[in-house]
């Protein structure tokens, strides 16, 4: 039965790939990466670069997933691209896709699964999970996510912000995951929900890269110059 493998590659640093994760990527024929646009570098292939031997290079085909909400040009690109992969998969080549984080959280993967489940029966398919950045930042940060009776809530970005607001008031800590862009606009909102300024406030950016940056305040002594603006980005905001 031909096989798809999709790959989880973490939040940025190829030493959080899994051994399973390296040995699936090294062994590929054909490595599918998502990117935002066409003739745009795929970040997850920058991931696991390293770990390419040139006398064994793979080829690389670069998928163009539009950051839009026009929900019928997402679907046209969904469907496209899961074409494009079956195709290389029923080759009978070794073809491993590859994404950010884990394949589950809000990726690309999600809605390429669900297209092959449907026109592609035939094909087998294997998930190897991937380290989510939420769980990096706490080891780096030093903060617990969740303990004891405690709620969380994972928010992804272009937030409903009453949606936002009305989960605040019932949780214990708030993680917001990408696009920086919005951070600043939930800030007043957590404290309308309850937030005191001497929760533990931490914002991250570029995760496991050279370019990372970390921060870790009160919710109280955070400023307009405290937030990020980059899409990989993550937030954390607990209650003290």
């Amino acid at each position: 039965m031909p096989e798809l493998i999709c790959v989880g590659c973490g939040p940025g640093d190829p030493e959080l790939l899994t051994v399973k994760a390296v040995n699936a990527i090294k062994s590929a024929e054909v490595i599918v990466c998502p990117t935002s646009q066409e003739g745009k570098p795929s970040i997850v292939y920058s991931i696991i670069s390293s770990l390419i031997e040139e006398s064994k290079k793979p080829e690389v085909v670069n998928l163009v997933f539009p950051m839009v909400k026009e929900k019928e040009t997402l679907e046209n690109s969904w469907q496209q691209n899961t074409q494009t992969i079956a195709e290389k998969v029923l080759s009978g080549k070794k073809v491993v896709y590859l994404t950010i984080g884990d394949p589950y959280l809000y990726s690309t993967w999600i809605y390429i699964h669900r297209e092959l489940q449907a026109k592609h029966p035939e094909i087998k398919i294997s998930v190897i999970p991937g380290i989510v950045s939420m769980f990096t930042f706490a080891s780096k940060v030093g903060i617990s996510l969740a303990e004891g009776a405690e709620t969380m809530a994972v928010i992804p970005s272009c937030y409903d912000l009453s949606r936002v607001k009305e989960t605040a008031k019932n949780c214990d800590t708030m993680i917001f995951l990408k696009d920086g862009r919005y951070f600043d606009q939930v800030i007043k909102l957590l404290k309308e929900a309850g937030f005191p300024d001497s929760s533990i406030f931490a914002i991250g950016q570029d995760l496991g890269t050279d370019h990372e940056i970390i921060k870790k305040l009160t919710l109280g002594e955070v400023t307009k110059d405290t937030m990020t603006t980059k899409y990989f980005s993550i937030m954390v905001v607990k209650r003290a």
